[in-house]
């Protein structure tokens, strides 16, 4: 075991570039994906992919070809599995037993991953299913799948330990550094492919402007459209160069909205200039850097589709806007469609029609698969939609997977998938990106605390954020404990921290989304009240602040990983010191005009 004060600067200071050579990555810009064209751009590779896919849409039926256009979920840890639980998913869902026999049967065009569906056990495993899946899509020379996941890192990860557990979009915004981000992206990406993993619905593109946006908030970048712009095109590069397509989502921008699209169907009220201003310049940086996909949202955007419609649905805003005024070629997917936002005024069965008929092209999780896939076999027999449309989006789709190297090895090596995922090299790049980003926004002086010995509560919000950042104080030479709270802390909770805080040298206090009359607020000024220094850590969003007044300290991880939390805990010692910047404005809660703390904000020692 390494010592407590040596080990984490040890490993830290390999940095990104030792785990950039362990995951084969130079980090260099001559990856194989250099914008639009990249992976065909000689003329030989040009004409191999457009006679793949000249081959391929001659020799699909209509029903080949519709199975294209849907990505869908299955449950189960392997493709042919008979587990009880996962088959009586399967059969009520889809009427399949399984994978093998979904993609036999329907031919569709990708699956994506989940935990809860039994997808993502271990790295080994889901190597395993994936190239199950695989063999059972290019059995008598089908083609193969679009393999996806939900990683955006941070607060939505569909895969956890032990693949790398990277910080997530706004900590690398608190970092600011192109580069830093596509190597995160690099190295994720190169855990993603080893387990089998080819389309990541990553990175996002939102310009997250509302500090009350219940859905984006620190899986944005900034609320800067230029950083925000740039580290998406950074990450775009660097997933896309190793083989995994990258997705920029949820366009035309989902930064400012106070409601949460999986719930109910936002509504955006930038005007036309604004949206030019504020929401285009990420996505039109990750078509110039040549992403792959573009990801709808499910919101209502009035100055640029008047119909209300939302955005999904919407044929001036995907085709207009996205395709004709923007000029992206590639392939625009849909939003999950079990989201309450698309699904609100329209049937699930007319929704995947209006978004062919709109500009989609890939249709992601539709709630009923089959009558989905029906109603696009119906309208094309109606003429409501005609085999043309159906077979443009096929192509998009072929290229896709011709250019990101899927048709050409759509398998993974099972056997070595341990010696990418979980690396110590790739935890001590994710670390160091944790630890540059953490942002110290006010202190009296009570902060760096030092390491003889002193005594900490460790209280609030997330009984392993609390946990975590309490064995870490210990670790580091600390007395610490723990007493969770909640996000909600009832009378009874409170009085708890304030007993647990008498004595102590400090009490670090964990927030989570504060709003205006959270209990939260309350644990604080008690636990002021008790005479003892307080350090808030919001491990969230940083508009904790404007909420959270009066406290010694404010310290800013912007996500709960365990990563962030140690960092938290080594530098409230002293171990390391805050070398993050404010990527958001932070706004007064009684007074929105009044910017508390500016984009850039941060104090060293």
């Amino acid at each position: 075991m390494r010592s407590p004060k040596l080990s984490r600067k040890a490993v830290l200071a390999s940095g990104l570039a030792a785990s950039l050579a362990a995951a084969g990555c130079s980090g260099s810009e001559d990856g194989p994906d250099e914008g639009a064209d990249s992976g065909t751009g000689q003329d030989g590779a040009i004409d191999d992919a457009q006679a793949y896919v000249s081959g391929q849409l001659a020799s699909m039926t209509l029903e080949e070809k519709v199975g294209q256009l849907f990505m869908v979920y299955v449950h189960g840890a392997s493709a042919d599995t008979d587990d009880p639980d996962a088959v009586a998913s399967n059969r009520e869902r889809l009427g399949v037993d399984n994978a093998a026999e979904l993609i036999a049967a329907f031919r569709p065009g990708g699956i994506i991953y989940f935990h809860w569906a039994g997808n993502v056990e271990d790295p080994a495993q889901t190597a395993a299913l994936s190239n199950g899946l695989q063999e059972a899509a290019t059995a008598d020379g089908g083609v193969p799948l679009l393999v996806a996941v939900d990683q955006e890192y941070g607060v939505v990860a569909r895969i956890g330990e032990p693949a790398t557990q990277f910080p997530g979009a706004m900590p690398l915004g608190a970092v600011g550094e192109a580069e830093t981000a596509k190597r995160a992206a690099e190295l994720a990406g190169a855990e993603l492919r080893a387990m089998g993993l080819n389309q990541n619905f990553a990175p996002d593109a939102d310009v997250n402007v509302d500090p009350a946006n219940p859905v984006i908030g620190v899986r944005s970048f900034s609320s800067d459209p230029k950083l925000t712009a740039e580290l998406t095109a950074a990450q775009i590069t660097g997933y896309q160069a190793g083989g995994v397509a990258a997705s920029a989502k949820h366009f035309p921008g989902h930064g400012d909205t106070d409601v949460d699209s999986h719930v109910g169907l936002p509504v955006i009220t930038h005007s036309a200039e604004e949206w030019a201003e504020i929401d285009a310049p990420p996505f039109e940086a990750a078509i110039e850097a040549g992403v792959d996909m573009v990801m709808s949202a499910h919101l209502q955007f009035p100055a640029l589709d008047d119909s209300l419609r939302p955005a999904t649905l919407s044929e001036p805003i995907l085709t207009g806007l996205l395709r004709d005024r923007l000029g992206f070629e590639g392939v625009i997917v849909t939003d999950s469609l079990e989201m309450e936002g698309v699904r609100t005024e329209f049937g699930d069965e007319k929704v995947p029609v209006m978004a062919l008929q709109a500009g989609i092209d890939l249709l992601l999780m539709p709630p009923d698969f089959r009558l989905a896939r029906d109603a696009v076999l119906e309208a094309v027999a109606s003429g409501e939609l005609t085999e043309e449309r159906i077979d443009a989006s096929v192509e998009r789709l072929l290229l896709l997977k011709h250019r990101r190297g899927i048709v050409a090895e759509p398998f993974t090596d099972a056997e070595a998938v341990s010696d990418v995922v979980g690396t110590d090299e790739h935890h001590a790049a994710a670390d160091e990106i944790a630890e540059r980003a953490l942002t110290l926004l006010q202190n009296d002086g009570v902060l760096p605390l030092g390491s003889d010995g002193p005594s900490v509560l460790v209280t609030g919000w997330g009984e392993n954020t609390t946990a975590v950042i309490a064995e870490e104080l210990e670790r580091l030479g600390a007395r610490a404990e723990a007493v969770v709270t909640g996000e909600e802390p009832d009378a009874a909770a409170i009085a708890s921290a304030v007993d647990g805080a008498a004595g102590k040298d400090l009490v670090v206090v964990s927030t989570f989304a504060v709003a205006s009359g959270s209990p939260q607020i309350e644990l604080v000024e008690s636990l002021l009240d008790s005479g003892v220094p307080v350090v808030a850590a919001a491990v969230g969003t940083p508009y904790d602040i404007s909420h959270i007044t009066g406290v010694n300290a404010y310290l800013a991880s912007y996500s709960y990983t365990d990563g962030s939390l140690r960092s938290l805990a080594a530098a409230i010692l002293g171990e390391t010191t805050p070398q993050g910047r404010l990527p958001v404005d932070v706004p007064a809660a009684d007074n929105p005009d009044t910017v508390l703390f500016e984009i850039g904000s941060g104090l060293d020692w």
